[in-house]
């Protein structure tokens, strides 16, 4: 337990602070799985930059490292450009 009022204010940002990534690590992955089930190839290149925009936001707050954050782009690259 916390011995010092600085410590009481660390916890709370640090609470904080794991809600607000947990909440855009979730929406990450729920857009790049909604982006996967896509079939229509016209609908995914449509989707395609908000996704893309999403995982460079996710990866700037640092939630997630840089070189993950280019894995899913090319992954998801991949897989819409052998659906042509």
């Amino acid at each position: 337990m916390a011995n010092h009022k600085s410590q009481f204010k660390r916890i709370r940002q640090n609470e904080k602070r794991r809600i607000e990534n947990r909440y855009w690590a979730k929406t990450m992955r729920n857009a790049i799985k909604k982006l996967r089930n896509i079939q229509d190839i016209a609908e995914a290149k449509i989707k395609m930059p908000g996704v893309v925009s999403l995982i460079d936001k996710v990866a700037k707050k640092g939630i997630i490292h840089k070189n993950k954050a280019a894995n899913l782009k090319s992954g998801l690259m991949l897989k819409i450009n052998k659906m042509a």
